[in-house]
């Protein structure tokens, strides 16, 4: 504990000496990026004090098999719901990851992707949103980290946006270019879940104040805070639908988590459907392990394209029970039998042991392997796609 602390803070003690912080933006940076590390790192029992059952043994599975059980059902009977405003996760193996547990692989275990670190590359993002809005069709937008911008011929959609970084002692291998933070306006924007590198509060500062947010069931104080009123909460297998775009908020395997003080799961996570008034299907994965419902929502949906979140995945003793390793990701993609797959939530930020450029050449390495490359879409930050 001590260890960390002094690293984290003698960091933050340099850059306040670089920048010429006064002390108290220095406490004020200080608090708000440990929290934010806290709150991205460290997963304090969370299934237990989300009041979750004891999990039964499931060997080298990371989620908690269905057993015949129905996601809609799930999300009819509200199996996700706690009580007092906390959510549970029904997919998901009780998971013993402590502040102790983060220590130990931060500083005491070796990272076996040591030696490409130095190959990371660092790439400043630069988008033509005048190019982007004069095509007709459905178009998508890789950003930065998770967010993507969805354009359905003349409404903009964003999925979990960041512009900036998270906390200034964690990198940002994909920086925006002056241009590009002249964002235009979105039609909707939509939330994963709380994370911090989902739901960033600065970014959200920077739109208008009547942006319509859609997000998971939880976060009103949040908007609220930020002078978004123009809001729609869902819960699992809501649907909002304003005639032109229908977004279906679907269950996922994963928890979330602002102040590690408070603890976990008093907001709701969720994947979206989004049915797009060109027909185009998407559907968005946000974080989440792998579980066997993939193949309920692939039976039930006809879908064009599966973004699903690569990234954060190394040590798989830490991360598999949050986060889907390129296996998983094509295993699910087959389930979800999506016509075209998109990664993002790689390239950003080093979330996990691996090297912020592995996702796509581990993921690519698989596809290879069981036959299935033709079906990416192979895209870099600040590259859009052109689909229809």
């Amino acid at each position: 504990m001590m260890i960390f602390d002094e690293r984290i803070i003698g960091l933050m003690y340099d850059s306040q000496k670089r920048f010429g912080m006064n002390r108290r933006i220095f406490i004020r940076q200080l608090l708000n990026g440990v929290g934010a590390y806290l709150a991205m790192k460290v997963n304090m029992d969370h299934a237990v004090m989300a009041g979750m059952p004891a999990s039964p043994s499931t060997g080298e599975l990371n989620y908690r098999p269905l057993n015949g059980l129905c996601l809609r059902n799930i999300a009819k009977k509200k199996l996700h719901h706690a009580g007092d405003g906390i959510f549970k996760n029904p997919m998901g193996v009780r998971n013993h990851r402590n502040l102790v547990q983060l220590l130990n692989w931060k500083l005491c275990q070796p990272n076996h992707f040591s030696k490409y670190l130095n190959e990371e590359p660092v790439k400043t993002v630069h988008i033509n949103w005048n190019e982007i809005k004069q095509k007709k069709g459905v178009a998508i937008t890789f950003l930065k980290h998770a967010c993507v911008v969805i354009k359905d011929d003349d409404s903009l959609m964003a999925v979990d946006p960041l512009f900036n970084d998270i906390t200034f002692f964690i990198k940002d291998f994909t920086p925006f270019a002056p241009e590009s933070f002249i964002v235009p306006r979105m039609d909707h924007v939509l939330i994963t879940h709380g994370h911090y590198d989902h739901l960033d509060k600065p970014t959200l500062a920077s739109f208008p104040g009547d942006t319509h947010v859609i997000s998971p069931l939880g976060y009103g104080d949040i908007f609220k805070s930020l002078q978004m009123n123009h809001t729609h909460a869902l819960d699992w297998f809501d649907v909002h639908d304003d005639g032109k775009t229908e977004i279906t908020c679907l269950p996922c395997n994963h928890w979330t988590m602002r102040n590690p003080l408070i603890g976990p799961n008093h907001s709701l996570w969720g994947a979206y459907l989004i049915r797009t008034k060109s027909g185009m299907t998407i559907f968005i994965s946000g974080d989440t392990a792998y579980f066997d419902g993939f193949e309920q929502i692939g039976s039930e949906y006809d879908i064009d394209l599966a973004i699903f979140n690569l990234g954060a995945y190394e040590p798989r003793w830490f991360m598999a029970p949050s986060h889907m390793n390129p296996v998983e990701v094509v295993k699910a993609f087959q389930e979800i039998r999506a016509k075209k797959l998109m990664v993002v939530h790689w390239g950003t930020f080093r979330l996990g042991d691996e090297p912020v450029h592995f996702p796509p050449i581990q993921l690519k390495g698989e596809l290879k392997k069981q036959g299935l490359l033709e079906h990416l879409i192979d895209v870099d930050h600040g590259e859009t796609v052109f689909l229809s």
